[in-house]
């Protein structure tokens, strides 16, 4: 089992949900946070002041599934989150130990 993170940019979310949707993926868990890379944040005007955005905001999946699946998950999410410019974000992918439902118990492949 593999643990796939991967850092999107917001508007991007529902294009990649949908796609992960087609492939069968029937679950991930979505957070918002921010951060920068290459990007180094921008400069915005408010009031008429300039000021500095360091972080810039992101949207971070979590997908757990098979070892098998990998490269189609992985697939899905680059078609349809690249946009080809700076800040298009990064995918993680980690080995997953262990896994239990805490609802009934399943472990493994049958609690994903």
């Amino acid at each position: 089992m593999k643990k796939i993170e991967a850092i999107i940019k917001p508007f991007k979310l529902d294009d990649v949900r949908e796609a992960l949707g087609e492939i069968g993926v029937t679950g991930m868990t979505v957070s918002e946070v921010k951060g920068f890379g290459r990007q180094k944040g921008h400069t915005e005007l408010y009031r008429g002041a300039e000021y500095m955005v360091d972080f810039l905001p992101k949207v971070k999946l979590e997908i757990v599934i098979a070892t098998e699946d990998v490269e189609r998950c992985v697939n899905a999410i680059l078609e349809t989150a690249q946009t080809g410019k700076i800040g298009d974000g990064k995918i993680f992918i980690t080995d997953v130990e262990r896994i239990i439902r805490i609802r009934t118990g399943e472990e493994n492949q049958a609690a994903i």
